[in-house]
């Protein structure tokens, strides 16, 4: 593998190479990354990256677009029974692009938005102002209690009631706990809204049936497809067959030329194996994962924000261990654990530094870790955090990071 790009651009070669050590080598936590499966890079690496296909299956502007309609259909047939949705878009290039096409789709300039404040848990594509969404409309943001750390839907209400929101957006990039839909439903029909949920990190566990399906509840639904669904990097939209004119032309011409038509056949791909039973088992287990894990690390003195999780992530609070999140991020790293710094509730500390950090077991469930594993990794990462100064104990870690790693092999179909 890699024989032509060795020999044509090694200097991109040695870069891929790298990452790819770089992916075996380290503990990855990051919640939003996991590891593709072989057969959907193998789809994503594919000659369909060659074809233009602008417009969609049966009505493209090119012809020859034959066999990517095929793929485009398959990948749209799997998604719609993959969460009982009436019609779904896979061209979005991204969850970002996603959610662009459904507010180009349904808003005005300067309409009036009601979502997730991202200090919060909130994502920068619901409302952050130097984000589309904060530059072309009107954003009124929720928050989570300062006692429980969760959704107060009291106050979404007020707030809805309030401002009379045209759009009301659940979802979120760090909130650990299951979002009330319904709630949201009542919500968003009581001031005449309509509502969006991004469940682009959580959307494996709905797949799987162990977190509410969105579909039953909103108009719109946007996601990515890596994340908890371990496909390639893109996004989707599902909703409501009225509404299919409308989103098909927000993505295309709206938002979108030509879509990556090797990505969408991955997507096809890592649909497909998400509608396999022993998918839902790798979900029960990531949820296992981060239960025990964030159990273990609340054993060794850390607060975990609103106490603990339902699904594949939760944030730790380090301001009891006297340091922040950015230098937490960044010691753990020199020991080959990825983690990602991350604002906790109210943080008195601004994005760039965070008292926190967000911790999320996709990725490591992936490679065939259980809660055992779990155990051990927070031990490995309190040790970290205890001798961050003593380069002796952190080689010791460096040894046991890779003494785990090796009993959980990655990618070893890959010869480099």
């Amino acid at each position: 593998m890699f024989e032509r790009l060795k020999e044509v651009d090694p200097v991109v070669f040695e870069s891929i190479k790298k990452e790819i050590y770089r992916q075996r080598d380290q503990i990855e936590l990051i919640a939003s990354e996991n590891f593709a499966p072989l057969a959907v890079l193998e789809a994503a690496s594919s000659v369909m990256t060659n074809k233009y296909a602008e417009g969609y299956p049966r009505a493209r502007w090119y012809g020859g677009c034959c066999f990517v309609d095929e793929v485009e259909e398959l990948a749209r047939e799997r998604v719609k029974k993959l969460f009982g949705a009436e019609y779904a878009n896979v061209q979005p290039h991204s969850g970002t692009q996603a959610n662009i096409a459904v507010m180009m789709a349904i808003l005005n300039y300067k309409d009036t938005i009601l979502a997730m404040d991202l200090a919060c848990g909130g994502h920068l594509s619901h409302g952050h102002p130097l984000n589309f969404s904060g530059k072309f409309y009107n954003v009124v943001t929720y928050g989570v209690d300062r006692n429980t750390e969760m959704i107060n839907c009291d106050q979404v209400q007020d707030l809805a009631k309030k401002y009379k929101p045209k759009l009301i957006i659940a979802g979120a990039s760090a909130y650990p706990r299951i979002i009330d839909f319904k709630r949201f439903r009542e919500i968003a029909d009581s001031v005449g809204a309509y509502l969006l949920v991004d469940m682009a990190h959580f959307a494996g566990l709905v797949a799987a049936g162990i977190y509410p399906n969105p579909v039953e509840f909103a108009e719109f639904v946007t996601s990515t497809t890596h994340k908890t669904l371990r496909g390639p990097r893109g996004g989707f939209i599902l909703c409501r067959k009225e509404f299919a004119k409308k989103i098909d032309t927000a993505v295309f011409p709206g938002g979108q030329g030509g879509p990556l038509m090797h990505i969408i056949a991955a997507k096809a791909v890592g649909f497909g194996l998400a509608l396999k039973e022993e998918f839902k088992e790798y979900q029960r287990q990531i949820v296992k994962n981060a239960k025990a894990f964030a159990k273990a690390l609340g054993n060794r003195g850390y607060r975990i924000v609103s106490g603990g999780t339902d699904t594949h992530l939760f944030l730790v609070d380090l301001q009891n261990k006297n340091i922040t999140g950015r230098d937490c991020a960044h010691i753990l790293e020199e020991v080959n654990i990825t983690v990602n710094k991350n604002l906790i509730p109210y943080d008195s500390r601004p994005p760039k530094i965070t008292s926190g950090i967000r911790i999320g077991t996709p990725a490591v469930t992936t490679r065939g870790m259980k809660e055992p594993e779990m155990e051990i990794i927070a031990e490995l990462i309190d040790k970290t955090i205890r001798f961050c100064n003593d380069e002796e104990e952190l080689d010791r870690i460096r040894k046991d990071v890779k003494e785990l790693l090796d009993k959980f092999p990655l990618y070893e179909e890959i010869s480099i």
